[in-house]
């Protein structure tokens, strides 16, 4: 039982032997273990923070990107709606200058045509007068040659008749 009272005994030396290697132990797992795996977590919590705002700097500048690019876009749409409003305008009035033109042109030809029209039946009508003057000789020399009855007079009418209508 000698043997078993050394184990279970209550040394006072050996107790303060090992509080004082725990203590020991303790502050080398402290200064060599505890401060450098602290210092790392620092370190990459620095790291992470920083990730993190230059997240949140680059989430804004492409928030406010974005909203430049819409703006422009807005813009552009309304740009474009004014060219097309501008575009419509001036096909409007190049139609109607066209349009006005071709009138004139329309205008002149018609006039033009009733006057060549005039100038031909001018022409006509001297032509006629030319045969009908050459036919009344023809119709008086006739007469002057023969004596007429009333049947003869109407068939030298006739036939005046007819060589105008031939003639016309």
């Amino acid at each position: 039982m000698g043997e078993y009272k050394d184990l279970v005994s209550l040394a006072p030396w050996d107790f303060i032997f090992q509080l004082g290697n725990l203590l020991i132990l303790t502050l080398l797992v402290k200064k060599f273990l505890f401060k450098p795996v602290q210092k790392i977590l620092n370190e990459r919590q620095e790291k992470a923070n920083a990730l993190i705002a230059d997240a949140q700097k680059a989430k804004q500048q492409a928030q406010t990107a974005q909203q430049e690019y819409e703006a422009r876009l807005e813009n552009a749409k309304e740009e474009a709606a004014q060219l097309l409003a501008q575009a419509n305008q001036t096909a409007a009035l190049r139609s109607e200058e066209t349009l006005n033109a071709a009138r004139a042109q329309a205008a002149q030809m018609k006039q033009k045509a009733t006057a060549e029209i005039e100038q031909q039946r001018k022409k006509a009508l001297n032509e006629v007068k030319d045969e009908i003057g050459g036919m009344a000789m023809a119709i008086a020399s006739k007469v002057v040659e023969r004596e007429i009855n009333e049947t003869d007079h109407q068939q030298l009418i006739d036939e005046f008749i007819e060589k105008v209508g031939d003639a016309s």
